[in-house]
């Protein structure tokens, strides 16, 4: 059951990741150029906020 849970996430993963350049390539392409040059330590706090902030909803969610 774990497995199959984290395959159906990791799924979601990739289609919700896949919107954006679909919908639209010039502005992702761009918006990779700008995070590209976004320093390590910025980095490494925007993952860490985005882990805390997904563990909180999956909380509340659950």
């Amino acid at each position: 059951m774990l497995w199959h849970d984290l395959g159906v996430a990791f799924c979601l993963v990739l289609v919700i990741e896949g919107i954006m350049p679909f919908l639209y390539p010039k502005r992702w392409k761009e918006m990779v150029l700008i995070v590209s040059t976004i320093d390590e330590k910025t980095m490494r706090i925007i993952g860490l906020a985005s882990m805390l902030l997904g563990t909180g909803m999956l909380y509340l969610i659950n």
